[in-house]
């Protein structure tokens, strides 16, 4: 009970306890130096007593302080494993991948109905018809996925290049898919002539899928469409982003 009360003492405490056994210390100094005269056995006997008192506190402050030890101890290891995690943690922001994997995303499309006014009733005529329309997203290539992707396939390109060409692809999606989405009359000649094209460019096989084919590439985005390009297209389908459809001298990359 004495151990426990003197481990939980603070600071204020210890020092208390001191100026107490420098208190019992003058006292017992005081009663030796009395024994030397004709001192009663009582007070002798009681003498006794505190030293022995004493001799059990002083016990119990060497236990408490090499409990204290121990536990000052388990305090630096524990120390040192939050000094390695805050490390690895600060190692992990400092070197941030540009591209992670995330969660699929969907991109939402208003679409108008292009149909005439006069093929629609006449409460159709006051609301426009409005549809909402689901682009998908190609998902980012992990660091396991692009590791497992065989060395031949992959050469020299790097997992950011990789990367790059995904996020070209998202882009020229969401673009093609916007000009689709869009009434005639909202449209300049030039998109004009691009929906009608992306029309034309539909199959049976890609009704209800999101597919590109290189020409969008070129038109949306930066990226130069060669060789190189067809290797990276290669690994995405490698990783089951996309899939080829054929047909009509276009190859359409519908994603999957």
């Amino acid at each position: 009970m004495i151990l426990k009360c003197l481990c939980s003492r603070t600071m204020a405490d210890l020092e208390e306890i001191c100026q107490h056994f420098q208190n019992k210390l003058s006292s017992l100094q005081c009663m030796l130096d009395l024994s030397a005269a004709d001192f009663p056995q009582q007070k002798i006997k009681k003498l006794g007593q505190e030293v022995l008192g004493l001799g059990r506190i002083l016990e119990e402050f060497e236990e408490c302080v090499d409990q204290q030890k121990e536990q000052l101890k388990q305090l630096k290891e524990l120390e040192k494993l939050f000094q390695n995690d805050l490390e690895s943690v600060q190692h992990m922001k400092d070197n941030f991948p540009a591209h992670i994997p995330k969660r699929k995303k969907l991109l939402y499309l208003v679409c108008r109905d292009n149909k005439p006014a006069d093929d629609q009733p006449a409460q159709a005529e006051k609301t426009k018809k409005i549809s909402r329309n689901l682009v998908k997203e190609l998902d980012y290539i992990t660091v396991q996925e692009y590791e497992s992707i065989p060395q031949y396939m992959k050469g020299r390109v790097s997992y950011e290049q990789l990367n790059a060409v995904v996020e070209g692809i998202n882009t020229t999606v969401a673009a093609k898919y916007r000009i689709l989405c869009q009434p005639l009359k909202a449209l300049n000649n030039h998109s004009r002539k691009l929906q009608q094209l992306f029309k034309d460019q539909e199959t049976k096989d890609t009704k209800g899928q999101f597919f590109v084919v290189e020409e969008d590439m070129r038109e949306f985005t930066q990226m130069k469409v060669d060789k190189r390009f067809q290797g990276i297209l290669n690994m995405l389908r490698h990783c089951q982003r996309l899939r080829e459809v054929r047909g009509g001298g276009l190859v359409r990359y519908v994603l999957m």
